[in-house]
């Protein structure tokens, strides 16, 4: 795996704190991260499959009923 440096601002007092209580930024950035990716990629197709609700509310049942025939039938 590939890695690249981000890099990031702080508060002096924070990163105190952050000696004080031995705590590696590293690890707890990268968990924020990842974490507000998945969020980000669920909001995304969240978004998508309410535009495919509303357009497959456009299509006929019937029309669903024949597509589906159709590809068993392949």
């Amino acid at each position: 795996m590939e890695y690249v440096t981000v890099s990031a601002k702080i508060p002096k007092s924070l990163k105190e704190k952050l000696t004080k209580y031995n705590i590696k930024p590293g690890p707890v950035i990268r968990k924020a991260l990842e974490e507000e990716v998945k969020k980000r990629i669920l909001e995304e197709i969240e978004e998508k499959a309410k535009k495919l609700s509303s357009a497959l509310k456009e299509i006929e049942d019937e029309e669903i009923v024949r597509l589906i025939r159709e590809e068993r039938e392949k």
